[in-house]
């Protein structure tokens, strides 16, 4: 996929199947969430909160449930930030219906990609571009968007890095960029990057990551409960003939390093998704990670 600096809309009609299953407030308009229409308080305005989600689009069983459970889940963390990963044009339409309060940026147009949402009241767009892997096999790139929160500038990135164990060189490369983007940024300006990685940890210390970064789950204390966020011992939306346990799902920091720039730092962590929905299947095969960061 070429680099580019547009955002893009899916052009799929919605299916009548999704429609049905919108999640609707009592009076039958689409629902907001909670928070929607509420000025943030003097102590929100300190705090950065994030979503990221490979919400598994491809898979068709049981999909507007799944798109419906990932709504209901969003309205009820109201993150600021939501970065999503294989995402399908109908899924995208769904969810620009359904989430009113959040821009919906598009990291592609057919086939799967990511995206992100960024909620209105809270963080204002600057630009976006598409950034291209060039060797990608799977269409794969790195979607960023610059952003102001609170009067502070920050760099928002995600994607989903090559899959599948025989892509580790395609990955490291992947991660090169990153690490690029993670380590020239300006000093004033605070990076995050979220998505599915499908990083081994072997893969990131081959690479390494800038002095200046860290591993939000690291950072705060590698706590066992938010480790494998791809787990087929736990999640059986997947069928496999074996058991395997992954931390693919991964966010990195870089906080603002100029004097005088409040410098975030990450103050929660916790998996969602771990519930099964009433059709009897989870959200997407991964959990997703809700992330809190505060100015230090």
């Amino acid at each position: 996929m070429e680099s580019d600096s547009e955002t893009h809309s899916g052009e799929d009609t919605t299916p009548d199947d999704w429609m049905d299953l919108a999640v609707d407030s009592p009076d039958g308009s689409p629902a907001a969430s909670p928070a929607a229409t509420q000025k943030p308080s003097e102590e929100e305005d300190f705090k950065l909160s994030l979503i990221t989600w490979n919400v598994d689009g491809l898979d068709l069983e049981k999909r507007p449930e799944r798109s419906r459970g990932l709504v209901k889940y969003l309205n009820l963390h109201n993150p600021d930030v939501v970065f999503l990963q294989e995402l399908v044009p109908p899924y995208v339409q769904f969810l620009k219906e359904q989430l009113v309060n959040y821009l919906m940026i598009e990291g592609g147009r057919n086939g799967c990609f990511t995206g992100m949402l960024l909620k209105k009241s809270r963080v204002k767009l600057v630009e976006s571009e598409m950034v291209a892997f060039p060797t990608t096999k799977m269409r794969r790139n790195l979607l960023v968007a610059q952003v102001i929160v609170n009067g502070q500038k920050l760099c928002l990135m995600t994607s989903h890095f090559e899959s599948c164990k025989e892509n580790t060189a395609e990955r490291l490369k992947q991660l090169h960029v990153v690490k690029r983007r993670l380590k020239h940024a300006p000093d004033d300006v605070t990076i995050v990057f979220g998505g599915d990685t499908n990083l081994r940890d072997a893969e990131v210390t081959k690479v390494g990551l800038p002095a200046t970064v860290c591993d939000v789950w690291e950072r705060l204390g590698k706590q066992e409960h938010c480790r494998y966020t791809w787990d087929t011992s736990a999640n059986n939306n997947k069928t496999f003939p074996f058991v395997a346990r992954c931390r693919f799902d991964r966010i990195y920091l870089r906080p603002a390093i100029k004097r005088g720039i409040p410098r975030l730092a990450p103050d929660h962590m916790a998996l969602v998704g771990l519930e099964k929905l009433d059709c009897g299947r989870y959200t997407s095969d991964h959990w997703g990670i809700y992330c809190t960061f505060s100015a230090e």
